[in-house]
């Protein structure tokens, strides 16, 4: 891993091991009419949908939660700080901060697991040969996004050397900067690239998951100290997560025009969207070992990690709820 790389991860470190010194007792506050306060850090964009829609549909509050939900833009700082009670977070940073002793712990997966990016191409790209001497947006440097990016040219023979590669930043920047041709491809969220099919901005030329099925792109973190303190409270958040998740999931027509009113594409884009996305919605929030070494080695093979590190003591999957916690969760409001 170059300089450049470690530098900002260290930093991190640093910054919540001094926040940990001076953090409070996390214990759960209450609503006056009884609701369990909890303050959640998600995904901005499509990751973070189905739990948005789920606090409409009343899954939250059936748990007795009254959940507020800010933007997932540093969810290990924001949760060791206490900030936050609860955050969706990209794997990698969560195992590497946690690996270097910051006070989190991986509580779940989240709702999919398998990296939900895709690599497009504008229309002077007609295949993945094509991309050689092009400019590449890989989202935010460092990302998954770009782990993604250079896998997939790696494993169809183009190199770093062959192409210049440019951060522009998730789903709309990324969007933009393709149909502006300040690059030639990109690699991107849904609805974008059914968006990019429908108006001849791009289109598909790679799944992300289809070269690198483990790599394990999501989960959910909270601190160590608040799951000791209020396990119950953690466990009816996953159990709400979750119970969204399905649900958004068995009824995509109400999910899509949920997410049209947050992303404002068509709604035959936002279909074609969830047909594509349908096989990786997995729902499934068990944390699986295998896939975090995997996703580790992938790392320390592209550069993005000196160390694999044992994630036994990362991960407690002691809050999961279980397929009866899920299935008697009640259907929505």
């Amino acid at each position: 891993m170059s300089h450049s790389r470690r530098k900002p991860v260290a930093a991190a470190v640093a910054v919540v091991l001094a926040l940990t010194m001076t953090a409070c007792t996390q214990e759960a506050e209450r609503t006056s009419s009884g609701l369990i306060k909890i303050t959640y850090a998600s995904f901005a964009g499509p990751s973070g949908l189905p739990a948005k829609f789920g606090k409409e549909k009343g899954f939250f509050e059936e748990q007795g939660l009254d959940v507020t939900f800010v933007e997932a833009q540093d969810p290990v700082g924001l949760v060791s700080s206490g900030d936050v009670q609860i955050a969706d977070s990209d794997t990698t940073s969560a195992v590497i901060a946690a690996g270097k002793s910051a006070p989190i712990k991986i509580v779940s997966s989240m709702y999919r697991t398998k990296g939900p990016f895709y690599l497009i191409g504008g229309k002077n790209v007609r295949d993945l040969a094509d991309l050689k001497g092009k400019r590449i947006g890989i989202g935010r440097k460092g990302s998954g996004m770009e782990v993604y990016t250079r896998y997939i040219l790696r494993e169809n023979g183009i190199s770093e050397s062959d192409v210049t590669l440019i951060p522009t930043g998730a789903y709309q920047p990324a969007y933009a900067a393709l149909e502006s041709g300040q690059v030639d491809a990109t690699i991107i969220h849904e609805p974008f690239v059914s968006l990019a099919e429908s108006t001849g901005v791009g289109h598909l030329l790679a799944k992300g998951w289809d070269y690198l099925p483990t790599f394990h792109t999501g989960v959910e973190i909270t601190s160590t100290r608040f799951a000791e303190q209020n396990p119950d409270v953690v466990k009816k958040f996953l159990t709400a997560y979750f119970r969204s998740a399905i649900y958004a999931k068995e009824h995509q027509d109400e999910f899509r025009d949920f997410a049209i009113s947050q992303i404002k594409v068509p709604a035959e884009v936002q279909a074609s969207a969830l047909r594509r996305e349908e096989p990786i919605w997995e729902n499934r929030p068990e944390v699986d070992a295998s896939a975090l070494r995997d996703t580790q080695e992938i790392q320390r093979e592209l550069g993005f990690q000196d160390t694999v590190y044992d994630t036994s003591e990362i991960v407690d999957d002691t809050y999961l709820p279980s397929a009866g916690d899920l299935a008697a969760a009640g259907s929505a409001r």
